[in-house]
This record gives C-alpha cells, structure tokens and sequence, in this order.
C-alpha cells in the first residue's frame, strides 16, 4: 500500500470481501503501517504486517497454511537483517529487461528525522552486503539491462558503498547505460566527484530533495540542510558534468506560505536543474 493506490485498493479489497468473506486479506507497505486505527481499508482487512515485510509476510503465509496464524490483525515487523534477505533480480523477466526501467536497492533507511516523511521513520540505515549486490548487478548487466533505478532514500550516505557502486557501473559503461540515484543534496565530497565526472553526459541523473530553502520552514520540519553546500554541489553538477538533475521542493510546509516558496523557487531555478517538480 502506498499513497498512490489507496483509492485502487480499497475499491479492490472492499469488492473482493463482499464477494468471498472468507478471503483472507493481508496489508502491508508505508501507507498501512502507521495510523492503522484511521483507516477503512485496514478494517476491511483480516491483517496488516507493518514495517518491512519480506520475512515476516512469509512467516505470516505459512501460519495461515498450517492453521496457526495468531488472532491479532496487527502484525508488527522486525527490521529484515539484509544478510537473510535473498535480492530479487533473477524474478525480472526478459519482457521487464525489454521494456522497463529495473528498480534495485543497496541500501534502505534513512538517517533524516524530516517531518514531513514517512522515510524518517525508518532508521537506522541498513546496506546490502556489496560483494553480493554487485553480483546481482553483474548479472542483469550481463542480461542487456541497461537502465537501472536505485530506491535507496540516500544513496550517498556511506561514502565507501557509494563509491564502489559508482566506480562498478563507471568500468562497465556501455552506450546506453542509465542509472538514477536520489542524493543529499549537500554531501558530495570529492572521493564522489572524481567518479562522477567521468561518466558521459546523460549517463546519471540525481534527484535531489531541497524540499525548502528557508532555514526557519526547515528547523520547524527537523531537517538538516547546509543551503550553500547545496548551491555549490548543484552548481558543479551542471559545469562540470553530464548529470541530469532532478531537484525537488514541497509546497504547504508548516509555516512556509507563497512569498517564502517563492523565494526559494527562483533560487532553485537560478541554480539550472534540467527538471524541477514539486510535491504537496
């Protein structure tokens, strides 16, 4: 469940209750796991597992199998070790390869205590063994993917991970090759730099959460910025690289009203983002 296909999914679990009661349906994902108490959907539903639910949702399946499931409809999730995780990637098809952007992850969590974010929540930030990562991503390479999405909510947070992450894909690069990853926008040190530049334009492309310029907005939604770090970093990505940028700022934040949204959007512009978006 997540906040774009609430509406979808209610409709889908309502009609599929009225239609066999005796369907077992179980929730999970960000949108269910936080005010389960508030929402229609959850009280339609017989479970919901919230957290990270790669090994407790099976758990959860095998219970229902043998007749054992425990009565509660709230099932809470320990955080999944990444070491016991088996990465996805082989389920990809050649149709998906063909066709698709494939999504991968390195890491998830997220070090920030943002307000306004569900991803705040999920500290602390846990890492894919890379040996094992990088094998996967050897393997869809070897597969003819050529465009790769990574999810993880800071991708440059560990230095030494993202770093041989950029330098794999940097000695494989083939024509082609595309790979999007969303950054802090104020850490980019210059172990990253030096990779970055190397790869030919069009190859990378950054989204980058500004979400605010205003310093006062930012300590009221307990997010750490250094905003001129920012302007630098965002300056050097577009003279001195082929990075695409996608730079992001939210509308509606706690205190920020149109004058100071306005002042920070024509900072965002002045800094040349090849695509700027807003969220709400």
């Amino acid at each position: 469940m997540y906040i774009w296909n609430t509406t979808q999914s209610l409709q889908v679990v309502a009609d599929l209750k009225r239609l066999r009661p005796d369907l077992i349906v179980i929730l999970g994902g960000p949108e269910v796991s936080y005010e389960c108490d508030r929402q229609e959907i959850v009280r339609l539903a017989d479970h919901v597992i919230t957290g990270e639910a790669d090994l407790t949702f099976a758990e959860a399946c095998g219970q229902i199998l043998d007749g054992s499931l425990p009565p509660a409809k709230i099932i809470p999730a320990p955080l999944p070790d990444f070491d016991r995780l088996a990465l996805p990637y082989e389920l990809y098809t050649d149709t998906d390869i063909a066709h698709r952007v494939i999504y991968v992850e390195a890491s998830r969590g997220c070090p920030f205590e943002c307000e306004f974010c569900l991803s705040s929540l999920d500290i602390p930030v846990r890492n894919a063994g890379l040996d094992k990562f990088l094998a996967a991503m050897q393997r869809l390479l070897d597969r003819g993917v050529r465009q790769f999405k990574f999810v993880d909510r800071t991708f440059n947070l560990n230095l030494k991970i993202s770093l041989a992450i950029l330098e794999f894909f940097l000695e494989r690069y083939w024509p082609g090759l595309f790979i999007h990853f969303e950054m802090i926008p104020d850490r980019l040190p210059e172990a990253l730099r030096e990779p970055i530049r190397k790869f030919p334009p069009g190859a990378l492309q950054f989204e980058v959460g500004i979400q605010t310029f205003n310093v006062e907005i930012a300590k009221l939604i307990s997010r750490r910025q250094d905003n001129e770090k920012v302007e630098e970093n965002l300056r050097w990505l577009r003279d001195k690289t082929g990075v695409h940028i996608h730079a992001d700022l939210i509308v509606g934040l706690p205190g920020e009203g149109v004058d100071s949204f306005a002042v920070g959007f024509d900072r965002l512009v002045a800094l040349g983002p090849q695509r700027f978006k807003w969220g709400c």
